[in-house]
């Protein structure tokens, strides 16, 4: 598969800096999300690693091959929108075979391919179905498989799961999370969910105002957060205001208004420095 890298990227839209100089490796194989509230830059990220967007600035890289200035559909990218993009008049597996012979795939092989992915997105039996014909979940299903069939290097995914209901959306979640490990794509989840980031990526991206705020394992944005803004923002927390008393052997001792709470020093606290603590 395909190492992405990104270095200093930044779009600039008029005098507001949409994505403001980010940088960051995604490893071959591995299930990156990035999570942020909306106007945060996160799909606009996911847009310029697509080529669907100029870039302003930066450098975007497929296994060390700047494709800054490489058109979208010379990147060898598979694509999934939130609203499916299925072509209505088409059935499932002409659908499926647009990309492919836009790609001048052979018929036999188009039709191993199709037939091959629709078994993998448990659908082999919906072929000549319209998707009108479909569930939600099963036109979302249609939508990866189009986007895998073409054999990408690269599968980016923007919230395709917000238009499912609750109970859907779960079932999504571990559907496509298994199907991501079974076919070991390198993959780039944009989402402003944060059970969908934290249940299925390999690391998470927080994004706010264009930038990084953190990125890490989810066990590690979730219980190691760096900011209040990220750790307000990933999960349920209880903020209480202290100030620390001392600091010894690798751990700080902080007054609060429920008395002195010990917590581990990762080496930045100071006596009389200001604390929250911030309790889930």
């Amino acid at each position: 598969m395909t190492e992405v890298s990104i270095e200093r990227l930044t779009k600039v839209f008029g005098s507001s800096r949409a994505v403001d100089g980010i940088s960051l490796r995604i490893a071959d194989g591995e299930f990156i999300s990035l999570l942020g509230p909306s106007g945060c830059g996160k799909t606009t990220t996911l847009k310029m690693i697509a080529g669907f967007e100029p870039v302003s600035d930066g450098a975007i890289r497929f296994d060390g091959s700047d494709v800054v200035n490489v058109p979208a559909e010379k990147r060898d990218i598979g694509m999934v929108f939130q609203n499916y993009a299925l072509f209505p008049h088409m059935t499932v597996a002409q659908n499926l075979a647009f990309g492919l012979e836009m790609r001048k795939v052979a018929k036999p092989e188009m039709e191993e391919r199709i037939a091959r992915v629709l078994d993998m997105v448990q659908l082999g039996g919906y072929a000549e179905r319209y998707p009108n014909q479909l569930s939600g979940g099963q036109q979302q299903r249609v939508a990866l498989a189009r986007a895998l069939v073409i054999e990408p290097r690269i599968l980016l995914l923007d919230e395709p799961l917000a238009n499912l209901d609750a109970k859907l959306r779960e079932e999504m979640r571990v559907f496509i999370r298994d199907l991501q490990r079974r076919v070991g794509i390198t993959t780039v989840y944009v989402t402003h969910d944060q059970a969908e980031a934290m249940t299925m990526s390999d690391r998470v991206v927080v994004m706010f105002g264009g930038r990084i705020a953190q990125m890490g394992a989810p066990a590690d944005i979730y219980e190691k957060p760096e900011t209040l803004e990220v750790a307000e923002f990933v999960g349920q927390v209880n903020l209480i205001k202290g100030r620390v008393t001392s600091v010894e052997a690798g751990e700080a001792q902080i007054s609060t208004v429920f008395g002195t709470v010990a917590v581990p020093d990762r080496g930045i606290a100071r006596p009389n420095m200001t604390a929250t603590l911030a309790l889930r």
